[in-house]
């Protein structure tokens, strides 16, 4: 067994994923690899600090990603993947891999530029963006900063190769390689916190940044990626890029302002607040990351061969079926996540330094970011619809206007109506919201209109079945949760109620974490196969497939919605090929 992985391990490593669901069946799995190993390095980290600590540690990101998110970010979705596919597409390898080592190179050398100002000018920016810490304060983080910029560079040139291979429709090892940067934190914190304290993870950071770059570099090299010693920037496709990056880089700069606001105003609320947004963001970015975008970075290269081909019939059909599958794994994921926001936070971050009061605010802050939740998803799917029609100008102006509107909110919110930090993940839910009606139906114009009854009628079924499920989770939660029967009981002791001794059978006493993560476990449980059974009643399309897909797994016989008209049969015939 082990002579054969040792043999067949390259040829698994590097094998296409010829379709978006067995490509976002992968993607799906790292991340949530991924953001589990995530989570446990925020619950790593709120075990050895303090939350006030943390805070200083999440704010020293800030410039760095900066850097990274408007260099990177800006021209791998938007620009480089499309122009690099479309050379694909019509056989110009020789061309595709010059363009992609020019466009590093390129990179790299702005990388270097910016950083150089960071590392300078570090301190008076914190002074600005972080208001409300002390002096003492904004000197540790800029300390910090300074070497987290190092692990930016690494990301650089490691993102690069995973736009090379998700190109390629190579998803497996960009899709492992998060895991060694969470890895990484983890490790550094663990063992050097003791003699490095808040440096720890730091470090960590910039040890998980190189892992994650080294593992996808042999890959790349393997299917044919070379170095290239030139600053080619007259040759067109570097030129296409850069074209195509420009609006993606500004909406990017105008992002990154955004999330400097959210720092600043968290600064002024108090010095803990940081953290709570931060540790309330790690967690709705699980159900975002695991379906929104592991569904969206799956359909980029397929939408991207369909537009360059001008198969707009078939375009739309991959949209909607993706659009579809976000809806039908994102939403019950939101309402399921707001349901057990207070469980979820105990668990994940319950260490002995994050107190009850630190769970009640990132609870609130958790149950805020859940109204977007499907909308961040969806926002992901859209731009990159977008973007493989080669227009990257239209979801910019989109965004930059809900960045300014969030802006807008925050401040009301926070100076204005002296609200805690939930305000800022209420704002920016609300634009979230507004952005995907906006990219929905500007690109219903740009196609020549999508199929309306499938963006609605599916969209109504699902949320009607996920709220049903999540009002069952909440009436159980708190039949069985014996914290909220204390409270009632002090009260009818007052009148000599007492109920009898049988009581304690049937309820579970969750301060202890095994009783909770039971509790947890089985209204999650019930509130899931009530979901399924609804949207099985329903004939959501979805459920069909993942059925048959389950059917296939377990080779199980169990009936099957049939479908009423010819739309849903031939819905159903193309997801389940791609099974």
């Amino acid at each position: 067994m082990v002579r054969n992985f040792l043999k067949n391990g390259p040829a698994f490593l590097t094998r296409r994923q010829t379709t978006i669901l067995s490509a976002a069946a992968i993607i799906m799995v790292m991340i949530a690899a991924s953001r589990v190993l995530g989570l446990i390095r925020n619950r790593v980290l709120a075990h050895f600090f303090a939350v006030e600590t943390l805070s200083l540690y999440f704010a020293a990101f800030r410039l760095p990603e900066v850097i990274f998110e408007v260099l990177v970010f800006g021209t791998l979705s938007s620009a480089f993947i499309p122009t690099f596919t479309a050379y694909l597409s019509r056989k110009e390898k020789e061309q595709a891999w010059y363009v992609a080592g020019v466009s590093l190179n390129l990179a790299v050398l702005i990388f270097i530029f910016l950083a150089i100002l960071v590392f300078i000018f570090a301190r008076f920016i914190y002074q600005v963006i972080a208001a409300g810490f002390t002096p003492d304060e904004v000197g540790q983080i800029v300390s910090l900063a300074r070497i987290l910029i190092l692990a930016q560079g690494f990301f650089v040139l490691s993102y690069f190769l995973t736009g090379v291979l998700e190109s390629l429709q190579r998803f497996l090892v960009p899709a492992v390689a998060p895991l060694f940067y969470n890895l990484g934190i983890i490790l550094g914190t663990v063992f050097l916190s003791s003699r490095w304290g808040i440096y720890a993870p730091a470090i960590g950071a910039t040890f998980g940044a190189f892992c994650h770059f080294a593992i996808q570099l042999p890959v790349a090299i393997h299917l044919g990626f070379k170095p290239k010693k030139t600053l080619d920037i007259s040759h067109p496709g570097v030129r296409k890029i850069g074209r195509l990056a420009a609006p993606r880089m500004v909406e990017l700069s105008f992002f990154q302002l955004g999330k400097s606001v959210e720092l600043f105003l968290a600064s002024l609320i108090s010095t803990a607040a940081y953290t709570y947004f931060t540790f309330a963001n790690s967690l709705q970015l699980l159900p975002i990351g695991l379906f929104g975008t592991s569904i969206a970075k799956a359909s980029l290269p397929a939408l991207s061969y369909q537009a360059a081909e001008k198969d707009l019939e078939q375009f739309k059909k991959t949209f909607l079926s993706s659009f579809n599958e976000i809806l039908f794994l994102v939403v019950p994921c939101a309402v399921f996540l707001a349901v057990l926001r207070i469980p979820a936070v105990r668990l994940v971050f319950g260490a002995a330094r994050f107190t009850w009061a630190s769970t009640v605010e990132t609870g609130y802050t958790v149950s805020a970011f859940c109204l977007g939740v499907v909308s961040q998803a969806l926002i992901y799917l859209l731009a990159r619809a977008f973007y493989a029609l080669q227009d990257t100008v239209t979801p910019v102006k989109v965004s930059i206007s809900g960045i300014f509107f969030n802006i807008f909110l925050s401040f009301i919110f926070v100076l204005g109506l002296r609200l805690p930090i939930w305000s800022l993940a209420l704002s920016f839910s609300v634009t979230a919201i507004a952005q995907t009606l906006i990219l929905i139906f500007l690109l219903n114009k740009k196609v020549g209109g999508l199929a309306k009854e499938r963006l609605v009628l599916p969209f109504l079924k699902v949320a009607f079945s996920s709220l049903t499920a999540g009002g069952m989770m909440f009436f159980l939660l708190k039949i069985f949760d014996r914290s909220v029967w204390d409270k009632k009981l002090s009260f009818l002791g007052r009148f000599g109620l007492v109920l009898p001794t049988t009581f304690d059978r049937f309820v579970l006493d969750t301060r202890y974490t095994v009783n909770l993560v039971y509790l947890t476990f089985l209204v999650s449980l019930i509130g899931g196969i009530v979901y399924l059974f609804l949207t099985w009643i329903l004939r959501v399309e979805e459920i069909a497939v993942f059925t048959r897909f389950l059917l296939k797994l377990g080779k199980l016989r169990l009936p099957l919605p049939k479908p009423k008209t010819p739309k849903e049969k031939e819905a159903i015939t193309v997801e389940a090929k791609e099974l």
